[in-house]
């Protein structure tokens, strides 16, 4: 799962992280009202408006604004929410700004520039790798493409400290001098027990950097926590923000459905992930593009199935349907008895829809379909089930 960035400011303040103070909006009055709160607790003359969103590159994109008055908070952010968000992370469409964050300004001093600092599980060596560099903000990510040598990375096992000899020399590393050695290290492992206890995959501060006042701190934080720990953390469960999800992935979770939307024009429903993948390519491979991942998993029944197809249908973009099913727990029956109700119940659907169904109870299923007298195409193989998407699309051309 993941969060917001004053979401994962919260935790990381938690562990006793100091982050700039600030407080969310949701409208431009809201805004105004938040900034006087924070300049009455916090003495400032200037505030930072974040876009509340979940993407990167929001600085390059006009996500992040100074203001110097509160008309300037008010301008700002009614010009900030509702809008769609496009950075370098997003597609063509972006991400819709429904809540800013309005933050005391922070003083820096100008003897140190940006600097990055991240907590991520590194899967290939199979532990946690700290990585770091003098070098953080907007470009980050041309300085590790341009300039490797500039990236340092420190291997750990699970634990909540890293050792000082594993940390030997990070604070030149990250072109500090020796007098913020010990704050850094206090910084990192505090940043590391939020990390661990917090059972996250990724904890990525960017920038990294020196107050005016000698404090290092994070500016900005992103976190993604692993959604199998979730019910060991209700109350990291209960960030979780459905108005930066699109309605029908809204509607899929609620489901209990694994349903990702993406931008194409065929929609398919498989059982299994990898099976998922292959459907995806045998629809790339016929001349559609996959409009969404949906695993309907290995206990599906006749009514979890009814409501997947449900939201495939609800899909605008959706110009032809592949139900690809593999039999195994999963019966083929269910699926056809899923299928058959929930076009009965969905009524007339001028959309092309064809079914592929192998393995348990198959026969069963291919009479089922039959004789509820549903317009579809079925099949049992795989490679007639690719013809048939590659000539219905050409109709549809």
């Amino acid at each position: 799962m993941n969060l917001l960035e004053y979401r994962a400011k919260q935790i990381l303040n938690s562990f006793g992280i100091s982050v700039p103070y600030g407080i969310t909006a949701d409208t431009a009055k809201k805004a105004v009202e938040a900034a006087r709160k924070v300049q009455l607790k916090k003495q400032c003359k200037r505030w930072v408006i974040k876009a509340q969103v979940h993407t990167g590159g929001r600085g390059k994109a006009g996500g992040v604004q100074m203001a110097s008055s509160l008309d300037e908070v008010e301008s700002i952010s009614k010009n900030m929410l509702g809008r769609q968000l496009v950075t370098h992370q997003t597609d063509t469409r972006g991400e819709r700004v429904n809540l800013i964050l309005i933050e005391e300004f922070m003083p820096l001093n100008t003897n140190f520039g940006e600097m990055y600092i991240s907590l991520v599980l590194n899967r290939k060596k199979g532990c946690h790798s700290l990585v770091y560099s003098s070098y953080g903000g907007m470009d980050v990510e041309e300085i590790s493409e341009n300039h490797p040598e500039a990236i340092g990375q420190i291997n750990f096992d699970r634990t909540d400290q890293i050792s000082e000899e594993l940390l030997e020399g990070i604070d030149t590393g990250m072109g500090m001098d020796v007098s913020y050695r010990d704050q850094l290290i206090r910084l990192i492992n505090s940043l590391c027990k939020a990390y661990i206890e917090s059972n996250a995959l990724l904890l990525e501060i960017n920038p990294l950097v020196i107050t005016s006042d000698r404090r290092i701190m994070p500016l900005d934080a992103k976190m993604c926590i692993d959604d199998n720990a979730l019910f060991l953390h209700p109350d990291i469960r209960n960030m979780h923000s459905e108005i930066h999800m699109d309605p029908l992935e809204m509607d899929a979770r609620r489901q209990h459905l694994n349903y990702l939307k993406l931008s194409g024009n065929v929609a398919c429903m498989v059982n299994g992930a990898g099976l998922a993948m292959a459907t995806m390519d045998l629809i790339s491979e016929a001349g559609g593009v996959p409009a969404n991942f949906l695993d309907i998993g290995g206990t599906a029944d006749s009514e979890r199935v009814e409501k997947a197809f449900r939201i495939l249908l609800s899909d605008s973009g959706v110009r032809l349907v592949f139900v690809n099913i593999f039999g195994g727990i999963v019966r083929c029956d269910r699926v056809a008895t899923g299928i058959v109700t929930a076009l009965q119940n969905l009524g007339h659907t001028e959309i092309p829809i064809i079914i592929r169904l192998q393995g348990t109870n198959v026969e069963a299923a291919l009479e089922i379909i039959s004789n509820s007298g549903a317009k579809v195409l079925v099949t049992d193989h795989l490679d007639v089930a690719g013809e048939m998407i590659r000539l219905k699309l050409g109709d549809l051309v």
